[in-house]
């Protein structure tokens, strides 16, 4: 069985990791890594291949920045060549942004099965990119891996039939758990930077960071905040020209350079409270036992949640207002660990895969070899 994987931002790393090292020296199955080049910074990409010990791509598609349309041309233009070429017998693509559903548009039209990692998920937010990407990935898709059951039912809801859809957890916290421990020792809050008690904050959707007054507003909420508790602001290159471009200069709030894999799970796992509008890091701070405070209206990660410390701010003025509330209380303590989010995950993608698409037999029993895969929960919620 010859399996290609797609990646293009760093989420995609994260859930891929895992897989590929689930599946790596098991008989018979050999692997492509392609790299779309969407997130093509070495602060966000070939930090995080060092990081989760992710072989070197097979393929780099180097597609760049661009408009949504121009950006899942490019993947369909320049991945069409390589699966024409390779011919592999499954094609996985993780996540929503666009190279997942330019890489599942250029498998289908040559007749390839696609594999969606993370399938199902859904903020009914059809101002969102990710929205439209997910909702068609899934439908083109042969076979849907949930990472919880609310995404089986999206997908049933839809008319997708139940033998294209089957339940894994969620790889990207066996990337997490694999890492957490040697993340902890770090301890890079206190050690790098002399905070304790800090609020976390990772901001980069257009939604959030394009607005220039939004933007602004923001940005000197943080300040406010950062009269009481240390704030630390890894800034994403996107985040970083707009605040350029207003000119402003931080007082209190401590901007850092992007963080690379482990060094960014170090400062989620101190953290007294996490500010986000990233759906991975309600993930994260889910698994780790973190509160989470989320500068959005909805999430796709409702679970994030019912059974974890996610809450939902909303957007706007309104918003920041109850930030500050927030802040100002207690924060919630440990919530359960939702099912499937074991460090396992990756381990039934393959299992999975193997017996759909590959040879008969199984895969082993143990856990996952080499860095990243999926092993045990480590400090367990």
């Amino acid at each position: 069985m010859k399996v290609l994987h797609v990646v293009g931002t760093r989420p995609n790393f994260m859930k891929v990791a895992p897989v590929v090292a689930a599946l790596s020296g098991q008989r018979g199955v050999d692997q492509l890594l392609v790299h779309t080049g969407q997130h093509y910074d070495t602060r966000l990409s070939g930090a995080f291949f060092e990081d989760l010990a992710l072989p070197q791509p097979d393929f780099f598609l180097e597609v760049g920045s661009g408009s949504h349309g121009e950006q899942t041309a490019h993947v369909i233009l320049r991945l069409e060549p390589v699966l024409a070429a390779e011919r592999p017998d499954v094609v996985v693509v993780p996540g929503d942004v666009n190279s997942t559903l330019g890489a599942a548009i250029a498998a289908v039209k040559l007749g390839l099965p696609v594999i969606h990692l993370e399938a199902g998920l859904r903020s009914y937010d059809r101002t969102m990119p990710e929205e439209h990407n997910r909702v068609v990935v899934d439908h083109l898709a042969d076979l849907l891996l949930t990472p919880s059951r609310d995404a089986d039912e999206n997908l049933r809801r839809e008319g997708i039939a139940g033998e294209r859809i089957a339940f894994v957890g969620n790889v990207m916290i066996d990337s997490l758990r694999a890492h957490e421990v040697a993340a902890r020792a770090l301890d890079l809050g206190r050690r790098e930077y002399g905070a304790e008690d800090y609020l976390l904050v990772t901001l980069h959707r257009p939604a959030t960071v394009d607005d220039p007054d939004a933007m602004l507003e923001v940005i000197e909420t943080l300040e406010l905040a950062a009269r009481s508790r240390p704030v630390l602001f890894p800034v994403h290159p996107r985040t970083h020209g707009m605040l350029e471009g207003l000119g402003w200069k931080p007082r209190r709030v401590r901007l850092l350079e992007p963080q690379g894999y482990l060094r960014f799970l170090s400062l989620e796992a101190s953290a007294a409270v996490v500010l986000t509008d990233s759906g991975g890091v309600q993930e994260e701070t889910t698994a780790l036992g973190v509160p989470c405070l989320t500068l959005r209206a909805n999430t796709e990660r409702p679970i994030t949640m019912t059974e974890g410390t996610n809450r939902l701010l909303g957007v706007g003025s309104e918003a920041l207002v109850r930030l500050m509330t927030e802040l100002e209380g207690p924060f919630r303590g440990r919530a359960r660990r939702p099912e499937g989010w074991d460090g396992m995950a990756a381990g039934r993608v393959a299992q999975l895969l193997v017996e759909r698409y590959g040879s008969r037999g199984s895969l082993d029993e143990s856990p996952t070899r080499a860095t990243g895969g999926a092993q045990g929960p480590v400090g367990a919620s």
